[in-house]
């Protein structure tokens, strides 16, 4: 497992403990992280990443689930599995707000987590609903930069 997937998998533990306890203010969320690094990776130096995807979401949260309730309308946000809810604020959190991380690697990460952490159609809906956000994102110019660069590269590698 890289070291990039294992932070994931921890901030989604972490995340799914916060929201199913009703989504605690104060420091809970840092004590559930804790005790979650501990216990799956004591001596696992993620250089802040867990931190940072954790951060992310909770400061965006009311955003994602805007997004998540958008791109699959006939789940209301309560009906989705508290799993697949955290694997999608995960995955938009990183496809549309974590700047250094390249759209590709944010969708399969997040297929990734819900195949292993949820039901058996998790993975294809969180394929549908990522999906239907990046084509929307391309449509409307929404490009992160490290994807452009590595657009560029592709075509370089091509011509050679």
């Amino acid at each position: 497992m890289s070291n990039r997937h294992l932070s994931r998998t921890i901030a989604l533990q972490s995340l799914y403990q916060w929201d199913f306890l009703g989504m605690p203010e104060g420091g809970k969320l840092a004590e559930i992280t804790s005790f979650n690094k501990e216990e799956f990776a004591p001596k696992f130096d993620d250089e802040g990443f867990i931190d940072e995807l954790i951060v992310g979401v909770v400061n965006h949260y009311t955003d994602l689930d805007q997004i998540i309730i958008r791109f699959a309308p006939n789940w209301p946000i309560d009906s989705i599995t508290i799993i697949d809810r955290n694997v999608l604020r995960l995955g938009i959190f990183e496809l549309k707000f974590a700047q250094n991380i390249p759209a590709k690697v944010a969708i399969n990460e997040a297929i990734e987590l819900a195949k292993g952490f949820g039901g058996q159609a998790s993975g294809r809906f969180v394929n549908g609903v990522l999906g239907a956000i990046y084509k929307d994102m391309i449509s409307h110019g929404e490009i992160k930069e490290v994807d452009k660069q590595q657009k560029e590269e592709e075509k370089k590698s091509e011509i050679n």
